[in-house]
């Protein structure tokens, strides 16, 4: 899908379900920006306020573009941060402040995701928003949160820590192999961001029923240990060990697919699809257990047996004909290629501005809604470009004040 497009065209007039609703995000990464991008897709005005000079962090990340003026423009921002407006404003200058708590009287939502506590020690928490704006949403994420009182409270935290706290790690590590660091990209960050949309939207629901305003406080810690459900629970069921399924990759002609098989019936389907019906009696494979005790000695050879004279597609194309879910490890060149993925507009074209032909690829918006136009997506803004036109329109500052506010490092 590129820039601009819009797919489902009949339902442009119906509007997106969040046309009106305005967020002010003070915002950097990839965990409140993912969020604030989704809720933007939905139809959401969203201000990002960054510094003034070299924009939020995940611009200094790598790899990168250039942008016009030759500014590094990396990776994390340009996923995260179609649709959106931006505000170069210096937080840390009285000044700066003051204009924050301006705007924020003109939005309905203020989200912020610095380390828990920063906000409030300059005078931007949420109980000197909500005080002032008592119809607010204040909408925080952090590594381990702002109410109650967590031990790992004043951590830092990118995605890999809550991943790691969540038990994760420990429960797919096998033998003395070190654990794998972010095994699914940045799961702690998006699952935290889909969390912060939910939280969001329902605060919005509860300040339509009842005018009240309130603090949608978000943690990567508790988002992540909601993700890795099964590490608490299948331990406190009494699993101690491996879970009694076959749940692995096997080797086809031209690479890997990977395999889930839980139930008995699936185990026969299985049995009689790879040309072994004779396991289903044998009393090695009487329990789920022995299922996983013989897999590297038995089940794997003759699957791999069979599969060797199968691609990948065929290989998981007969899986499901048999009742058995399989997929094939698609490599990056093949999810960038994959007929779902185009057809679906998983992918959004971004065109580079510094002389690179291939454009940045973004992935699109997984919430298809038949009522709904899909895009137009606009491109990341640049540090503070859209500063005058925000401050002009929201507080109706002049040229004089801008000139005057530029000149003492306030805005960009």
């Amino acid at each position: 899908m590129q820039l601009g497009a819009v797919t489902n065209p009949d339902a442009v007039p119906n509007g997106k379900p969040l046309d009106g609703v305005r967020i002010l995000a003070a915002e950097q990464m990839q965990a409140l920006p993912f969020a604030t991008q989704l809720l933007a897709r939905l139809g959401a005005e969203v201000v990002k306020v960054e510094h003034p000079v070299h924009g939020e962090s995940g611009r200094g990340a790598l790899p990168a573009m250039e942008d016009p003026e030759g500014r590094r423009v990396g990776a994390t921002f340009l996923r995260n941060n179609l649709g959106k407006r931006s505000v170069g404003l210096d937080l840390k200058h009285e000044r700066g402040r003051e204009l924050f708590l301006e705007l924020a009287g003109r939005f309905d939502v203020v989200a912020e995701n610095f380390k828990a506590g920063t906000m409030e020690r300059l005078g931007l928490g949420h109980q000197a928003m909500l005080e002032r704006h008592p119809s607010l949403i204040y909408a925080s994420v952090s590594g381990f949160g702002n109410l109650g009182d967590s031990p790992y409270r004043s951590w830092p935290a990118y995605a890999m820590v809550p991943e790691a706290m969540s038990g994760l790690y420990e429960y797919m590590r096998k033998g003395d192999e070190p654990p794998r660091i972010n095994p699914a990209g940045a799961l702690g960050d998006i699952s935290t961001a889909l969390f912060s949309v939910i939280g969001i939207q329902a605060a919005l629901r509860h300040r339509d029923r009842t005018g009240v305003g309130q603090y949608v406080d978000v943690a990567m810690l508790d988002s992540m240990i909601a993700m890795s459900d099964i590490v608490t629970n299948f331990w406190s069921m009494g699993l101690r060990d491996d879970p009694e399924l076959i749940m692995t990759g096997f080797r086809a002609a031209d690479g890997w697919f990977a395999v889930q098989v839980g139930r008995e019936h699936q185990f026969a389907a299985l049995a009689e699809l790879v040309g072994e019906p004779g396991w289903v009696q044998d009393p090695r494979f009487a329990t789920r257990r022995g299922w996983v005790d013989h897999l590297e000695e038995v089940i794997r050879p003759a699957v791999e047996r069979w599969a060797a004279r199968r691609s990948r597609l065929e290989a998981c194309s007969e899986f499901g004909a048999a009742g058995l879910a399989a997929g094939p490890c698609h490599t990056a060149e093949e999810v960038i290629a994959d007929e779902h993925v185009a057809r679906r507009n998983m992918l959004v074209e971004v065109p580079r501005t510094d002389g690179v032909a291939e454009p940045v690829l973004v992935p699109g918006n997984p919430v298809k809604m038949s009522a709904v136009a899909e895009g137009p997506e606009t491109r990341v803004p640049w540090v503070g470009e859209h500063t005058d036109d925000v401050l002009r329109t929201e507080l109706g500052l002049g040229d004089e004040e801008l000139v005057a506010l530029r000149g003492d490092g306030v805005i960009s």
